[in-house]
């Protein structure tokens, strides 16, 4: 038995003796249901370690506290008798040999076959929508990038970015309207098309608009932070002052240290 092997058996034992008679009573107490803002937490720590490009020892803690979590609700779920780890092992490695043809062998007649659109095909079950997949508790952006990935699958896609810059445009022009006229429920209408014109252009530009909007807010977040201590230290009071030239020089500058970093 390799090392490896050894170490994931190990966590396997460790997590079923946590549930056991004598083990920790948090862990005990758990449900499927109680797990799940641990889960998601656990979730975005890890995509802050990718994102930020850590270094290995915080990806990889990231990685076992996630693998923790997810072998934890398993054995929860096991211990009501839906499923097994076993069950969990055998029904994903099928799946990936299933879905990968042109990897383990079978027929496959698609042009692409390691391509989004021949993955999509392979999961497409008779009577299903292609967007059946995206769950709907998605965050509202990463929602936007799945479905239209399933949709470009299917063929229903602009062939570049420039058809999308065009749409992009189209909708602005409409909420531009939607705002000369005042009517809010128009405006939030035309706020979601333009949001959802803007995910299909990170689409095809290869920037995933979850994660570059996450980078953004940081960055945001970071350039706030220097422009209220540089106004600390020159005594400017922010929440009364209404000069835009002060405030867009703050900002400037903060930008401008940011670069120099």
């Amino acid at each position: 038995m390799s090392t490896q092997q050894r170490h994931l058996l190990d966590l396997v034992e460790i997590v079923t003796r946590l549930r056991g008679p004598d083990g920790c009573p948090w862990d005990q107490e758990q449900t499927l249901k109680s797990m799940r803002p641990y889960l998601l937490e656990e979730v975005y720590e890890l995509l802050d370690a990718m994102e930020q490009d850590a270094g290995e020892d915080g990806l990889e803690g990231e990685l076992g506290d996630t693998l923790f979590v997810l072998l934890l609700i398993t054995a929860i779920a096991a211990e009501e008798g839906s499923l097994t780890l076993e069950s969990v092992a055998g029904r994903i490695v099928q799946k990936m040999i299933t879905r990968h043809p042109h990897v383990f062998g079978g027929d496959d007649e698609t042009p692409d076959p390691g391509g989004i659109s021949a993955w999509e095909a392979r999961k497409l079950k008779a009577g299903r929508s292609r967007l059946e997949g995206v769950p709907k508790s998605l965050p509202a952006l990463l929602r936007a990038h799945r479905q239209g990935e399933k949709a470009a699958a299917a063929g229903f896609d602009w062939p570049d970015h420039h058809g999308v810059f065009a749409k992009l445009d189209e909708e602005i022009a409409e909420l531009r309207e939607a705002i000369a006229e005042g009517d809010q429920d128009a405006i939030e209408h035309e706020v979601g098309d333009v949001l959802l014109s803007a995910a299909s252009l990170a689409r095809h530009l290869s920037a995933p608009p979850e994660a570059a909007l996450r980078r953004a807010n940081e960055r945001f977040s970071s350039r706030f932070r220097r422009l209220e201590q540089l106004a600390e230290e020159e005594g400017i009071a922010l929440s009364g002052c209404t000069d835009d030239a002060v405030l867009d020089g703050l900002w400037e500058r903060a930008k401008a240290e940011e670069r120099m970093c």
